[in-house]
């Protein structure tokens, strides 16, 4: 193929792969895709494939790797501490549905391929248990005057699984992104022990400034 004999840097090449095996996956399904088909899709010969990767497990691996990584960074860098809990919330959530929505392909790979396969659990798991870390923290450092007995972690684990179903139905269209974020949010924000009142929430204090600061720059 004409767009096989091309020299491309390696990293440029790789993600050239991973973006045809993303697309792939998504379309067909982990155990339905061909590294053939993944080959075609990116323009290059089958061998060039497995010289990157070895085999079709450590492509799907390298795949949903990156794709973690590009949804917690994109997460991650809309979060801001110095926010009111509730505007803090409001931007997590949407910023978590946008990337869904613009990013469907990812989340097929992330979410509906990885989880139906035994052979990636533990990624998958490891991927979660990063994204309830950075929940539960958003959630602690929003909350200005939680009960003793808040569980954050636990409230985390929560909004996490709530937040899967609902990404799931806005990745195939059957859910509105900012309909589907002011339902987790108004969902989340009731069950948010201790924390002012709406019009309360929007304002900043200095403690909560410098915690998030804090927090912002681990």
């Amino acid at each position: 193929m004409a767009g096989g004999t091309k020299r491309l840097p390696r990293a440029v090449r790789e993600q050239q792969m991973l973006d045809a095996a993303v697309q792939m996956f998504s379309v067909n399904g982990y155990h339905e895709t061909s590294m053939d088909a993944i080959a075609a899709e990116a323009q290059i010969s089958k061998p060039m494939l497995y010289l990157y990767y070895g085999s079709k497990e450590d492509l799907f691996g390298a795949c949903l790797d990156r794709e973690l990584g590009r949804f917690v960074d994109e997460v991650r860098s809309k979060i801001d501490f110095s926010q009111g809990a509730r505007d803090l919330l409001r931007n997590a959530v949407l910023s978590f549905l946008t990337y869904i929505d613009t990013n469907r392909a990812s989340w097929m790979v992330l979410y509906t391929q990885a989880t139906s396969s035994q052979a990636f659990a533990h990624t998958v798991r490891e991927g979660r248990e990063r994204i309830i870390e950075l929940v539960s923290r958003l959630l602690r450092e929003g909350t200005r005057h939680p009960e003793p007995d808040t569980d954050f972690e636990m409230m985390a684990v929560a909004l996490v699984g709530a937040g899967e179903a609902i990404a799931t139905r806005v990745s195939t269209g059957d859910a509105d992104v900012d309909e589907a974020a002011e339902l987790m949010i108004n969902l989340f924000w009731r069950g948010l022990k201790g924390t002012p009142s709406d019009a309360a929430g929007q304002e900043r204090s200095d403690s909560g400034m410098s915690k998030g600061a804090a927090v912002a720059s681990n």
